[in-house]
């Protein structure tokens, strides 16, 4: 008889194979590549009314469409450029959405030009480290917080769109600004440890 290899406990939202690999690598791990975060920043607001797990799917569809997310090229993108992202099927076909990833890339890199860097800015308003919550369940996790709030109010005061507080809290949680595993998974430990 072979005995059942013993699976991690995991939060609960890690269902298939795309989103446990995305759970297990890298959701909550401390991100500071300014293009990384930028890339969650506008993953993020294309899953606004979505699932997470849609984006996941596209997710390399939309490396492709939007170079590699490199800010500085998206910046640039004129009303050709955008038509033809609203034709690619392996991505989210919302005009608005499409617009808003260029306006996002000009405000990006206005921030990086203040700051030094989009890290800089960004990291500050959790301040510089993780915050490490205690969630047992999915159920206790809110939706938004006082920082996301703020960061949101200070994203649209800096020209950025589709940076509501829930997204930037879903960004915050993406990128490791907290720790939102549930206490009984395996990686909740891992990255309290890794701090």
């Amino acid at each position: 008889m072979k005995s059942k290899s013993l699976e991690p406990i995991r939060c609960r939202w890690a269902r298939n194979p795309l989103s446990i690999r995305y759970h297990d690598e890298e959701w909550g791990v401390p991100q500071h590549d300014d293009r990384r975060l930028f890339e969650f920043l506008i993953l993020e607001g294309a899953q606004a009314g979505l699932s997470w797990d849609t984006i996941l799917k596209k997710r390399e569809n939309y490396r492709a469409a939007f170079d590699q997310f490199d800010p500085n090229r998206i910046a640039v993108y004129d009303t050709w450029k955008s038509k033809r992202l609203l034709q690619d099927s392996g991505i989210v076909r919302n005009k608005l959405k499409i617009l808003s990833a260029v306006q996002n890339a000009k405000a990006f890199l206005k921030i990086q030009a203040e700051f030094g860097s989009f890290d800089r800015y960004i990291w500050a308003f959790v301040p510089g480290s993780p915050r490490g919550n205690s969630w047992r369940s999915l159920k206790q996790v809110p939706a938004r917080t006082a920082q996301s709030d703020a960061m949101s109010k200070d994203l649209r005061k800096r020209g950025f769109n589709f940076v509501g507080s829930t997204i930037c809290y879903a960004f915050m949680q993406a990128v490791g600004m907290v720790n939102d595993h549930a206490t009984d998974c395996f990686r909740y430990s891992q990255l309290l440890a890794s701090r």
